[in-house]
């Protein structure tokens, strides 16, 4: 009986356990049926999220070249590395490893491994060899991204031109952010795929599109050559003048082309959180300053071109000191009588005053802005200032007399390169610029800058006048004689200038300047060259004409220009077949 009913229990146990089995196997068909009949796409979608997913990515920054096409300025590939932290479990002992192989500290990783967000940066643009190192460690949660980095292959040369573009391709300084709609690649969102690990591979769609849709390049008018020229001549006679800093400007004096702009202490785009910010400006064109005797150059054309003066009249010196009204000023020198001519070769300040008090205030102010002065030059470069040129009714006598000798006044080196040229290529004020065109992805010309007459600063007569008695200036006797060469006629102007603050002039403090063109006879540059702040010397003849004489020297050898004993040579040729 026990034994029965021991059975029957058994059996009832196994009837229920496999209507149970039943039950759920018919459950899990079913819910199966529901899944792939009813939710076939819900889930499909949901998987392809689990293993693909969208980024944007921007293409290729264009690429900067000198005007013979080296490059200034390349994108190249990287790798950046980033971390989901809720996918990475031991969190400490990552924050160690990886930190030992990018020089990071892993406290400070560790606490971005603790973030609450599912994206943390690492390391941007780490090193190809840095990245495979950490991806041998196949630690789950580390991404790594392909990027570009901007990268300047000549280092410090033409660096304050060139400007930079920071982590995420964003011009910040100079010719990267004045053309950074031009330069940059376009954006997309382009869809990527992760493995079981949650690593991003197959980027084809990426990096083709990185390729076909990055930014246009641009053609400098910058020379690689004659950079290399001014930065070397402005550095050696800045170190031995213990200057402060110094600009050199090397121009086209019949186009505007700008050829070369330094500035000294110089600057390396690729460390440039290792200077400040200060150096990173290019102040050739961003800072303004008093530019001294070089304003008589453009003081003179304006008594020719006037016809209230002309190369011989005579002015009374007054001995090297002249009142007017509570004001006294002075020559280094003490002269009696000079010509317009000799005022301009031995720079004489009380000359200039006079030849001022002759042509009158609204003259002198017209023809100042006639060259520029007052107002930018609109060069395609940012931060451009204007410089001070006050309007004429604004002045008292002292005022006329000392903007005459370049005090009262403020100007660019941009600008005094532009009016200077003005005198060299016969009256012609030009439009200066710096990028000569605008190259698309695919070879095609989007801009090219063609030479632009702004307006005319005198006439053709005035400016062979004034290039004559400029080349007299750099003659035996003239205050720029240092400035003149064996191989090269030069015509030019210096500039002394004490240094103005808020609390007026500064004892002891100096900008040094040296303005000209060269070949005198037929100008092809317009070169500028200017200390702020020698410190041994600081007279414009002896601490800046130098420096443009170098350059003159070697930058019109290498553009093959004939010099005189070339010259000579070919004229003695001649005349010997001739006979």
């Amino acid at each position: 009986m026990i034994k029965e009913k021991k059975k029957k229990y058994i059996s009832l146990r196994i009837i229920v356990v496999g209507v149970l089995f039943g039950l759920m196997f018919t459950a899990i068909t079913a819910r199966a049926v529901w899944l792939q009949a009813y939710k076939h796409t819900e889930l499909s979608e949901r998987a392809a999220r689990e293993y693909k997913s969208c980024v944007t990515v921007i293409g290729k920054r264009g690429t900067i070249y000198d005007k013979s096409g080296i490059e200034l300025a390349a994108t190249t590939d990287e790798v950046s590395i980033s971390a989901n932290p809720y996918k990475i479990k031991n969190k400490k002992k990552a924050s160690k490893k990886i930190g030992k192989v990018l020089n990071i500290n892993h406290r400070k990783l560790l606490k971005k491994l603790n973030s609450a967000n599912k994206f943390v940066w690492i390391k941007r643009q780490a090193s190809h060899r840095q990245a495979s190192d950490i991806k041998k460690m196949d630690i789950a949660g580390i991404n790594f991204l392909p990027e570009h980095t901007r990268f300047y292959p000549n280092k410090t040369l033409a660096g304050q031109i060139i400007g930079l573009a920071g982590l995420n391709g964003k011009g910040l300084e100079g010719i990267e952010v004045y053309y950074h709609d031009y330069l940059k690649g376009e954006k997309k969102k382009v869809t990527g795929k992760k493995d079981g690990k949650r690593q991003w591979f197959d980027f084809n769609d990426k990096e083709n599109f990185q390729y076909q849709n990055a930014g246009n390049d641009i053609i400098l008018t910058i020379d690689n050559t004659i950079q290399f020229i001014a930065e070397r001549a402005l550095k050696e006679v800045a170190d031995k003048h213990k200057a402060k800093s110094g600009i050199a400007v090397v121009a086209d004096a019949k186009t505007g082309a700008i050829l070369a702009i330094a500035n000294y202490p110089f600057f390396n785009p690729n460390i440039y959180r290792k200077f400040p910010k200060n150096i990173w400006r290019n102040r050739a064109v961003t800072d303004a300053f008093e530019p001294g005797s070089i304003m008589k150059m453009f003081l003179v054309s304006a008594a020719i071109e006037s016809g209230l003066c002309t190369r011989d009249t005579v002015l009374f010196c007054e001995n090297g000191r002249y009142r007017i009204g509570k004001h006294v000023i002075h020559d280094v020198h003490k002269y009696e009588d000079l010509t317009v001519a000799d005022i301009i070769k031995f720079s004489s300040n009380i000359g200039a005053a006079k030849i001022s008090e002759i042509i009158g205030k609204e003259t002198l102010y017209n023809a100042l802005a006639n060259f520029g002065f007052g107002e930018k030059t609109d060069i395609d470069y940012p931060g451009e200032a204007a410089g001070v040129l006050n309007p004429f009714r604004r002045w008292a006598d002292i005022d006329a007399a000392t903007i005459a000798f370049g005090q009262g006044i403020s100007v660019t080196a941009i600008q005094l390169v532009a009016a200077a040229s003005a005198i060299a290529n016969g009256g012609a004020l030009m439009k200066p610029y710096i990028v000569n065109s605008i190259i698309g992805k695919n070879g095609e010309i989007i801009k090219k800058t063609q030479p632009q007459q702004v307006k005319r600063a005198i006439s053709q007569e005035t400016a062979a006048i004034v290039r004559n008695l400029l080349n007299r200036a750099t003659q035996e006797g003239g205050t720029g004689v240092n400035a003149s060469s064996d191989m090269y006629n030069v015509s030019g102007k210096t500039g002394t200038a004490q240094k103005v603050s808020e609390f007026g002039y500064e004892k002891g403090k100096y900008v040094s300047s040296f303005l000209g063109f060269a070949p005198a006879e037929d100008p092809k540059l317009t070169i500028l060259i200017s200390l702020d702040e020698p410190t041994n010397k600081y007279y414009g003849g002896v601490v800046a004409s130098p420096a443009f004489g170098r350059i003159v020297r070697e930058a019109l050898d290498y553009l093959k220009v004939p010099s005189k004993k070339n010259i000579q040579n070919f004229i003695t040729s001649i005349n010997k077949e001739s006979l």
